[in-house]
């Protein structure tokens, strides 16, 4: 029985098929795709998809996130504004989840993934004690949490439909949809062979 080392297999990225690394020109057992080894730009696409998601997170906190109309004027109050109204109005458990859920995971999930994405270029000898892979999980898990801002936005928009008030999501509902939206995609771009090969 051959024994195969671990840094030999290769992994498809069509079919997920794992592969014995044979040189220069693979390609998949299974679905015949082209396997491409590292490169020295491993990172780039994760990189170019955070700062996208950072870029929309701006506006997200600018503009407003929610625009109520009342007899003939419009209100619109930003994610934070949001916060303390609830907040001061009592509602405790509400505005501290979507202050952690719209202000403090987003910017956890920036700063977990830029630090992954520097630590495995740049290692140092300190990053050997942190644990990556849980870190890298944990982006994977708090990721889908982030939209309740963007949810409740729609559940409001849909239930109060009355005659003399409506409300309806504003600018920054967008943003803050594409600034997860590129998040998600940052985390799921992210090579985790990357945590095992610098480790060394």
């Amino acid at each position: 029985m051959i024994e195969v080392k671990e840094e030999d297999l290769l992994r498809c990225p069509t079919c997920e098929a794992v592969n014995i690394d044979k040189g220069k020109n693979n390609t998949c057992r299974r679905c015949g795709s082209v396997i491409y080894k590292h490169t020295h730009f491993k990172t780039e696409k994760s990189w170019a998809y955070l700062i996208t998601a950072m870029v929309a997170y701006v506006p997200a906190n600018i503009y407003p996130m929610l625009v109520t109309k009342q007899f003939g004027s419009t209100e619109g109050s930003t994610i934070l504004e949001g916060v303390i109204y609830l907040w001061k109005h009592g509602s405790y458990p509400i505005a501290a989840i979507i202050f952690f859920a719209s202000i403090m995971i987003p910017i956890a999930k920036f700063l977990i993934l830029i630090y992954l994405l520097i630590s495995v270029k740049y290692p140092l000898g300190k990053d050997k004690k942190v644990n990556k892979h849980k870190l890298y999980y944990m982006t994977e898990v708090i990721g889908p949490w982030s939209m309740i801002d963007v949810f409740v936005v729609a559940i409001l928009a849909a239930l109060i439909h009355m005659s003399n008030i409506e409300i309806v999501a504003g600018t920054a509902a967008t943003a803050f949809a594409i600034s997860v939206f590129f998040t998600l995609l940052a985390a799921h771009s992210f090579d985790e062979r990357l945590i095992r090969e610098y480790r060394k």
